[in-house]
């Protein structure tokens, strides 16, 4: 008797394709969120005063695992502030969209690097801080990209359509060295 085999292989493969989705979306939007929210925060993008960018490096200058990141960037903290609020966005978007996901995906791991050197350095239990495990997350995408749903995945099927079916550059992804070099 043989074994019953629940789903298909084009299920399979279709639920493959389509694994990472609900990753994508869910850094896509935390991060454009957290972006956003610090666009809008005035207090966040203060100098000092409670809540500011300031105020939250001072606070963890001493216990950060680099101190010397937070002592270079608090010469200018509003500056960072805006950058990694922007930073945030466009990882987000980028993520959201698909569009250069492996390069989003990079930058999001960045950012969770610096946060978790920096300001979740210091938690314990380390699971409990919630900046290593957005650096982890962003490891599959990295290394997939974004196959479904993504205009990556759109602009690399037209890329595919407009290549001549018989080149070995549209079969392989690779160019063919032979037609390439001189007789």
């Amino acid at each position: 008797m043989q074994g019953v085999t629940t789903t298909s292989p084009d299920l399979r493969t279709r639920a493959a394709e389509y694994a990472l989705l609900p990753l994508r979306l869910f850094l896509g939007i935390t991060f454009v969120y957290a972006g956003l929210d610090k666009l809008t925060d005035a207090a966040f993008l203060s100098a000092t005063g409670d809540g500011s960018i300031g105020q939250q490096m001072e606070a963890v200058r001493d216990s950060a695992a680099l101190p010397v990141l937070v002592e270079l960037s608090s010469q200018s903290p509003v500056a960072l502030g805006i950058a990694m609020a922007l930073g945030e966005l466009a990882v987000g978007l980028g993520a959201l969209t698909g569009l250069l996901t492996r390069i989003a995906a990079l930058g999001g791991a960045l950012i969770s690097l610096s946060l978790w050197l920096t300001v979740s350095w210091q938690t314990t239990p380390y699971y409990y801080g919630n900046d290593l495990v957005y650096l982890v997350a962003w490891l599959p995408l990295i290394l997939a990209g974004a196959p479904a749903l993504s205009l990556d995945a759109l602009l690399h099927r037209r890329r595919g359509a407009r290549r001549p079916s018989g080149s070995r550059r549209a079969r392989s992804g690779r160019p063919n060295r032979a037609a390439a070099s001189p007789s």
